[in-house]
């Protein structure tokens, strides 16, 4: 099993002295239900599961009502074989989007305290708000996403120890030495190449090379379009999956901004804003908004209707691309027009995998754009990121020629293809540092 770090989630949740129901939703294929399988297994002597989407014949448990006795009674004449014995028994409803009428039984389980519930599925369009509404204030919820790369590093068999270790040289900003630097920079490039799906990680590590790698992801990727056209509704599908297969048209784009007319001519871009909504409630793409001002807050300054979209995870990316393309980044590591929209993407997945929802900025008279911004206790951070290691106009700007006109920047960060360092208005970091970078700002804010 590859170790993940909803582990630690579910067992700080198990521990809560009034806990409620979890929900973890997420997209296909992230791990959810290994994850919640095994720490049922090594946490409870009782384990109930039930899939609505494997096993139609506990579509009825319902049908009586959402008493737990009776929920309870329903299941064990299905299946007699099943104990739930109070205080020691988790149960687990999966694919919960199949039999979304579940969530109004967490109230119930809530209030009864009995056993402990968790539900899981892929949380796609009307279904989760379906379930969102019948079980307010009674539920918590935990989004799920694919590995991330310190995750990545230890499926690679690196400890906490030497990521520590890594974490240090980025608090003192210390030049790695070539052999750290070296093996981080080859870890993360077959991150960024296989992306951070269980079943493709643990293929590439159990293997040792890319071998059946790309045709995972291309039916992953098939799987995606198999989800949008089951779950969408009516004309809405159409447009989602429109907008799914031009994701890497938009991101091979100078500015990679979302543009309508590229999937339709004539399209107006208010008839794809559910789309876009869609996609990213279902947790496939990561939004990122442009900023109205350089300043804070972020929230709240923002254009709703000028934004990027990404792959929630890079492998995604990969993916999407043809396969002579593919194959040229394993065998050659030629990124080709798609440098750009590959490092881009990763940092913005690494962002959000963090928990930092994302924000751009870019004007063109004069001229000035930045990929990303994030904050610290007390500052606004641009945050670029470049496909080598060249000079950086705009953050020079924003940190330095033209720093008084932005009182809330005072410093920002530089992902590269370059070792550490400082110049005294902006610091320099290894692509593979992002994953680290919310805890390091709250170390330099102590």
């Amino acid at each position: 099993m590859l170790k993940r770090k909803i582990e630690n989630i579910l067992c700080e949740w198990k521990n809560k002295d009034d806990k409620k129901p979890l929900i973890v939703k997420g997209a296909r294929q992230v791990g959810k239900t290994e994850s919640i399988r095994l720490f049922a297994k090594q946490n409870y002597a009782h384990y109930v599961e039930i899939n609505f989407a494997l096993q139609k014949k506990f579509h009825s448990i319902f049908d009586d009502g959402y008493e737990v006795d009776t929920i309870i009674r329903n299941i064990s004449f299905i299946e007699p074989s099943l104990k739930f014995v109070p205080g020691k028994t988790l149960i687990f409803f999966d694919e919960l989007q199949d039999m979304p009428d579940c969530a109004t039984s967490l109230k119930s389980f809530k209030m009864d305290g009995r056993y402990d519930v968790i539900c899981s599925g892929s949380m796609m369009g009307i279904n989760y708000k379906k379930i969102e509404s019948n079980s307010v204030g009674y539920k918590e919820d935990f989004e799920m996403q694919s590995m991330d790369f310190e995750e990545f590093l230890w499926a690679k068999g690196y400890s906490e120890a030497q990521i520590d270790s890594l974490f240090q040289y980025m608090v003192e900003v210390k030049p790695l030495p070539e052999s750290m630097y070296t093996a981080m920079l080859t870890a993360f490039r077959e991150y960024m190449v296989i992306g951070g799906m269980p079943e493709v990680v643990n293929r590439f590590i159990t293997q040792g090379n890319f071998s059946g790698v790309l045709d995972n992801q291309k039916q992953l990727h098939l799987d995606y379009e198999e989800d949008i056209t089951k779950y969408a509704h009516g004309f809405e599908k159409a447009k989602v999956l429109a907008v799914y297969r031009h994701i890497s048209t938009f991101l091979a784009k100078d500015n990679k901004k979302f543009q309508v007319t590229k999937i339709a001519t004539g399209a107006r871009n208010r008839e794809y804003v559910g789309s876009v909504e869609w996609l990213s409630n279902a947790g496939i793409i990561n939004v990122c908004y442009c900023l109205d001002n350089v300043e804070l807050p972020l929230k709240g300054n923002y254009d709703s209707k000028n934004y990027k979209i990404y792959y929630k995870d890079t492998g995604l990316l990969i993916a999407s691309l043809d396969e002579e393309a593919q194959e040229d980044l394993r065998a050659n590591k030629n990124l080709g027009t798609y440098k750009g929209a590959l490092y881009e993407n990763i940092v913005a997945e690494m962002l959000s995998k963090q928990g930092y929802d994302l924000y751009f900025y870019k004007k063109e008279n004069p001229a000035l754009e930045m990929d990303f911004f994030v904050r610290d206790a007390t500052s606004l951070i641009p945050v670029e990121v470049k496909s080598g290691n060249t000079a950086t106009a705009s953050l020079n700007k924003l940190t330095n020629t033209e720093k008084d006109k932005y009182p809330d920047i005072k410093y920002g960060i530089k992902f590269c293809m370059g070792n550490l360092g400082f110049n005294g208005h902006f610091y320099t970091f290894p692509y593979f540092m992002a994953f680290m970078l919310k805890k390091y700002l709250r170390e330099k804010s102590r």
